[in-house]
């Protein structure tokens, strides 16, 4: 859970507004959230691919031993 120091916060205020969005019908909050989030575009594929490459989230396989090689397997031949 996020913490937040209560100076900074007006926990009431977002405790209302909880409780508002709450008493909305699935439709009404739908909408809310189209308006919220509807304006923020997707990343694109190469703004994903940079995120991957930069992000740090992946850098373990980095250390990962080669479990493979071209000599293993068979050899596919494609017609």
């Amino acid at each position: 859970m996020l913490e937040l120091p209560t100076s900074t916060v007006n926990i009431q205020l977002v405790e209302s507004l909880i409780q508002v969005i709450q008493s909305l019908s699935a439709t009404e909050q739908a909408l809310l959230l189209d308006k919220l989030l509807g304006e923020s575009p997707a990343p694109s594929t190469l703004e994903m691919m940079h995120l991957v490459e930069q992000g740090g989230a992946f850098d373990f396989w980095h250390d990962e031993p080669d479990l493979y090689t071209l000599n293993d397997g068979e050899l596919i031949i494609w017609s």
